[in-house]
């Protein structure tokens, strides 16, 4: 498959990493120029990879092309590019909804949306798309795990959960700092925590049958120290307050697109 990137920023570089460390020869992969630095280095990694002289260009080279520029500039710099009717587009904007998309790369009528998450470089990410397409599938599949969503209200919803990742790892690092605080090596107290979370988070998803509630209740002996902390968690009505911020980002997301 001839993939082209138009935007190389931090998606793209996460995108083309996982693509060209999968052992999987036959992507052919074109890069805009727009970020040099991330272009020139990815380039130099992978034998797959080039950089196009420009957004157009990488266009012309490729099948299946990934809009992966800044949500502001994303309608100025794709209204200038020329799309071919079997061109397959992605995009990875955020807000900027389906139709919009579809409106701006006329005559392609094959576009998806998707989101793809930083973890792709490792080929662990859980990609969202919308709506279901097989190459799409076929394309992230090799990047981790995909869900296909059947409405843009759901694919929004799982835009709006990886809000939630800065302060999960703002959440961590608190419990780092504790631990530092208390005599534990600062570099000791992140590594404990990252591979306490490590070990849990892969467990829960060696078991999608279990739900989160009952993995919590398993950990939450009674009478523990596991128990007492949850306790402490919901009396102060923290975990409600998860659901409410997560309220008003799907809001933020919803207004964007529906200005778009």
């Amino acid at each position: 498959m001839k993939i082209g990137f138009a935007g190389t920023g931090e998606i793209t570089l996460a995108m083309v990493t996982g693509l060209s460390s999968s052992g999987n020869a036959s992507h052919s992969i074109r890069l805009s120029p727009r970020n040099q630095a991330i272009a020139a280095s990815l380039a130099s990694r992978f034998p797959g990879v080039s950089v196009g002289s420009s957004n157009q260009e990488v266009l012309d080279f490729c099948e299946t092309v990934v809009i992966a520029v800044k949500p502001q500039v994303a309608r100025s710099v794709v209204s200038e590019l020329r799309f071919r009717p079997d061109h397959h587009v992605i995009s990875v904007v955020s807000a900027l909804p389906l139709q919009s998309v579809r409106d701006l790369v006329a005559p392609a009528t094959q576009v998806t949306r998707a989101v793809p998450l930083p973890s792709t470089a490792k080929r662990l990410g859980p990609t969202a798309i919308y709506p279901p397409d097989r190459l799409v599938e076929s394309l992230f599949v090799s990047l981790g795990a995909v869900f296909a969503v059947d409405t843009e209200d759901e694919f929004d919803a799982m835009c709006a959960a990886t809000a939630t990742i800065a302060s999960y790892f703002a959440f961590n690092d608190t419990i780092a700092r504790w631990l530092a605080q208390n005599s534990i090596p600062e570099s000791m107290a992140r590594d404990y925590v990252g591979r306490m979370v490590f070990g849990l988070t892969t467990g829960a998803a060696d078991a999608p049958e279990r739900s989160f509630q009952s993995l919590a209740s398993q950990h939450a002996t009674a009478g523990g120290i596991n128990e007492r902390f949850l306790k402490h968690m919901v009396e102060r009505g923290l975990l409600a307050d998860i659901s409410s911020g997560l309220d008003v980002i799907l809001q933020r997301i919803r207004s964007a697109s529906s200005e778009s």
